[in-house]
């Protein structure tokens, strides 16, 4: 029986053909391999950190965030990599209950101003860009509502509503806080902090999923 090598250094029996796929570059062919096996072990890490994760927020935290979304004429939210795609997904939801939402850097967003919320995340709480995009929304008198694993980067400092996701940042490959990759776990905790606080939202308002469904987009 041959053995594969575990992806955290040990090695297991192989019980079964290896799935492969093979990445050519322009000096190498590497070849990936994955078992069932694998995919059942990494369902549960993932669905487990995630659940661990989540459980560890401070609910009134996100709670006094749902109240600046709620009570807030224009939303707009901005942040990069896979947070900013989080923060997509969770656009288009507040979209769908009717409020107007804007994503920075799209060709139609207007500026923000006074009063209006801006929403965004960041692990480290560092990036250049969602900082300056705070930067100039607090400059303009808006509030902002922000999304970190750090409680004392200048993002959580410029912050009206933090919300703390305690999961690894994306550069602390050492960390024991989190067996996957990079920010995965914060992204992933991200994506279901705003599907329970859409939720949340809809849930204390009186639209049926029929008028909700109404704004979903008819040009693809």
């Amino acid at each position: 029986m041959s053995t594969g090598k575990h992806p955290y250094g040990r090695s297991r029996p192989m019980t079964e053909p290896k799935g492969q796929i093979v990445s050519q570059t322009a000096n190498a062919t590497r070849t990936v391999y994955s078992t069932t096996s694998d995919i059942v072990r990494n369902l549960s890490l993932v669905n487990d950190e995630i659940t661990d994760t989540a459980a560890k927020i401070d609910e009134k935290q996100v709670a006094r965030l749902a109240g600046y979304v709620g009570n807030t004429s224009r939303i707009f939210v901005a942040g990069a990599g896979r947070s900013g795609l989080v923060l997509r997904m969770a656009a288009m939801r507040l979209m769908h209950l009717g409020l107007t939402v804007h994503v920075a850097g799209d060709t139609t967003t207007p500026a923000i101003n006074s009063g209006d919320l801006l929403l965004v995340a960041s692990g480290s709480g560092t990036t250049s860009g969602v900082v300056k995009s705070a930067e100039t929304a607090a400059k303009a008198g808006a509030h902002i509502a922000a999304f970190t694993t750090n409680p004392d980067s200048p993002l959580a400092g410029l912050a009206d509503a933090l919300v703390i996701i305690p999961a690894a940042q994306k550069t602390d490959h050492g960390s024991t806080v989190s067996n996957q990759y990079a920010g995965s776990l914060f992204e992933q905790v991200l994506f279901v902090v705003t599907e329970a606080l859409f939720q949340s939202l809809w849930d204390n308002d009186s639209q049926p999923a029929e008028e909700l469904w109404l704004r979903h987009a008819n040009l693809e």
